[in-house]
């Protein structure tokens, strides 16, 4: 007859503890890596964009624009005749010549509808998120 020896009390515990620390130190080290290393901060830094929208054919392409707070707006006036784009209490263009351009920059989060002034069906909509 054949006797089995039984592992020695609490050996089999000790283990599995040492291997669910070594998996906790682990996983704590891969979360806190990011902040050690700044590496997290430069990730979710977002480099402000330039949007544009033409005037052209009497109307503005996109007609409905969606950016984030610290882009920019170019207006580029592909027409033959002067345009504007003004929204009554957030910017005025005031007149861009054909073959011009005009950047805006919001400084605030909101929507405004806008038109130009020289053309009232040229209409548009900036949201700024």
């Amino acid at each position: 007859m054949m006797l089995l020896r039984r592992p020695r009390r609490g050996a089999h515990r000790s283990r599995a503890g040492a291997l669910r620390l070594a998996a906790v130190a682990v996983l704590a080290a891969a979360a806190l890596a990011p902040a050690l290393t700044g590496a997290g901060a430069q990730t979710t830094k977002r480099k402000p964009a330039t949007h544009t929208v033409v005037m052209e054919g009497t109307s503005f392409e996109p007609a409905a624009l969606t950016v984030t707070l610290g882009d920019s707006i170019e207006w580029v006036n592909k027409d033959f005749f002067p345009h504007t784009a003004t929204a009554s209490d957030a910017f005025d263009s005031g007149i861009v010549p054909a073959g011009k351009s005009w950047t805006h920059t919001p400084a605030e989060k909101g929507e405004a509808s806008y038109a130009c002034t020289l053309h009232p069906t040229m209409k548009g909509t900036l949201r700024v998120k």
